[in-house]
């Protein structure tokens, strides 16, 4: 029968201290280096945690995820998707948030723990305004900690070198498989494209 940790003493046991390193890269607020390579990021991962548990959600855009309000407050617009609000709803009853940053050809990853709000006001969403298209509503991040995260994870995986793409389902036949065929399939494959394009944004 497979045992459980539940005392961190003895999970603290089993790694040893952690590198003086691993503590000291900890900043409270967007140092130069930090911001800049945050700043170089199109991507990261949000994680979110409410009431009906918790949540992790891509984020992408065409230049920075995230704009910089100040040094210690990021802001990212909520641009359209499945309207499920996930992420949102657990904001909105919670507002602790960690955000993961990644950058195309780098293994680091740039990590930010800290406490999120919701907002709808016209002047900060105007501050994301493309071609007339604004974002519902802009998440803005009150950062606790930021620090890099050791680069072995992206290394094993060897994410930048390989496409293991060929032969995954796709999402149509993913959802005619759990919807009985009711949903999905190759037209909604065929249709996904184009409804992306007009609805990027």
């Amino acid at each position: 029968m497979t045992q459980y940790l539940t005392d961190i003493a003895a999970l603290e046991a089993l790694y040893g201290r952690p590198g003086a390193p691993s503590l000291r890269k900890v900043a409270g607020h967007l140092t130069p280096l930090y911001r800049k390579w945050i700043m170089a990021s199109r991507l990261c991962v949000l994680s979110t945690v409410g009431p009906d548990g918790t949540d992790g959600s891509p984020r992408g855009d065409d230049g920075p995820v995230v704009l910089e309000l100040d040094a210690k407050t990021l802001a990212m617009p909520d641009w359209r998707g499945n309207n499920r609000l996930d992420s949102l709803r657990n904001i909105v009853s919670d507002g602790r948030v960690s955000l993961m940053f990644l950058v195309p050809g780098s293994n680091t990853v740039v990590r930010v723990n800290g406490t999120a709000r919701l907002t709808a006001d016209e002047t900060m969403r105007a501050r994301f305004d493309r071609k007339g298209r604004r974002p519902a509503t802009v998440i803005v991040i009150s950062i606790a900690e930021v620090y890099t995260q050791c680069a072995r994870a992206l290394m094993r995986a060897g994410i930048w070198s390989r496409d293991d793409s060929n032969g995954l389902p796709s999402p149509g036949e993913i959802l005619a498989e759990v919807s009985a065929g009711e949903e999905g399939g190759a037209a909604y494959d065929a249709e996904w494209p184009a409804r992306a394009a007009k609805t990027m944004w």
